[in-house]
């Protein structure tokens, strides 16, 4: 059996992150290079926070709704709980929307070296401004208004484009850079391909 595999995905809204991690998935599954793949979102453990209706929940909601990035310790918290509860020795692991700042990077790198995690892959969907303003818009999510857009923006600029960065020359991480530009099936196949996974 293969060693268990670490994915970290970044790009901004409207990337395809969220459908290139099931295909990536899918695909550790189906070749037989990983039986068990923990795939976490820290944006839908968000969401599902959101539904509990409670004094944290109405914060984390205001926050969302003006695009604004949630606080480091809560989303560090969400993040590790996944992880205490659902990662096993043998379990490929792939981060969907953390790390996003460069505490919860500083972080990530101390949860990988917890777990003996030494061959990290940072796969960077890269999107223009035009074509994810787009997708956005076709997407229709109430927090997707136009100022909930240029918000979103400014802050992927100004703290997860850094974050990603944190992770460039560290040893132990190899960086991905994908077109996100082209349709659903050439971005899988353009991940697959710079991956080159045994």
């Amino acid at each position: 059996m293969n060693k268990p595999y670490t994915f970290v995905f970044f790009g901004i809204v409207g990337s395809g992150k969220g459908t290139q991690v099931e295909l990536l998935e899918k695909y550790l599954k189906e070749n037989n290079l990983s039986e068990d793949v923990l795939a976490t979102s820290t944006g839908s453990e968000f969401r599902k926070l959101v539904e509990k209706d409670n004094y944290t929940s109405k914060l984390v909601k205001t926050i969302i709704e003006k695009g604004e990035l949630q606080p480091n310790f809560l989303t560090i918290s969400l993040f590790t709980n996944i992880l205490a509860t659902s990662l096993g020795e043998e379990t490929s692991f792939i981060a969907d929307g953390f790390p996003r700042t460069i505490p919860q990077a500083e972080a990530f790198e101390s949860v990988m070296k917890f777990y003996g995690r030494e061959d990290v892959h940072v796969i960077y969907i890269e999107l223009s401004k035009e074509e994810a303003i787009k997708r956005m818009k076709l997407r229709g999510r109430s927090d997707d208004t136009d100022e909930g857009i240029v918000e979103r923006f400014e802050v992927y600029t100004r703290d997860v484009i850094p974050a990603m960065n944190y992770f460039k020359d560290k040893s132990g991480c190899t960086m991905h850079i994908i077109n996100g530009d082209q349709s659903i099936e050439a971005v899988h196949d353009d991940i697959i391909k710079s991956l080159n996974l045994e």
